[in-house]
């Protein structure tokens, strides 16, 4: 195996690993010390410890940039300076429940956001029609803010893992 091919794997598995992982516990130790359970390699050699070092720097860089990003974005929510995405009306737009509609993924498929029993749901369903209105149907997921705060850190790894798959 070649010192590039390690290095890819070793980064492949420490970003992982840090991806996994709860920020607020783990330490480049043991990150250090898991990846050389998973590679069977030493990775506190002094050869790999600096570049487990970068890797970690890395992605830590990368998670305040994107929290930066992410306060930048709520600041200008806030401030009512948000565009719809798909070109769509620049007001909010609500459904027959009086949830805000976030974005129509298809003509029955939609995502909102609403108030159940004082917790905010965000609410990714299926709608159908009945009497000239369109209800949301069983068919569907709502999040709780942990929850969805939990699946949107993850979508890197969701998005890996499906460019992944179609490249087979």
């Amino acid at each position: 195996m070649d010192d590039t091919d390690t290095k890819q794997r070793i980064e492949e598995t420490v970003r992982r690993i840090l991806q996994e992982s709860n920020m607020d516990e783990v330490t480049e130790s043991k990150i250090r010390k898991e990846a050389s359970e998973e590679l069977g390699l030493n990775l506190s050699q002094p050869q790999f410890k600096g570049f487990v070092k970068q890797v970690v720097g890395a992605f830590l860089q990368e998670k305040v940039q994107e929290i930066e990003e992410q306060q930048q974005q709520q600041e200008e929510n806030d401030e009512g300076e948000v565009e719809e995405e798909q070109g769509e009306s620049k007001g909010k737009e609500y459904d027959n429940e009086g949830n805000l509609i976030i974005c129509k993924l298809s003509a029955k498929r939609r995502v909102t956001v609403q108030d159940f029993r004082g917790q905010t749901l965000i609410s990714i369903r299926e709608y159908y029609n009945k009497d000239g209105r369109e209800l949301p149907s069983n068919k569907g997921i709502s999040l709780t803010e942990e929850q969805w705060s939990v699946f949107k850190n993850n979508l890197p790894a969701i998005e890996k893992a499906i460019k992944k798959m179609e490249s087979r």
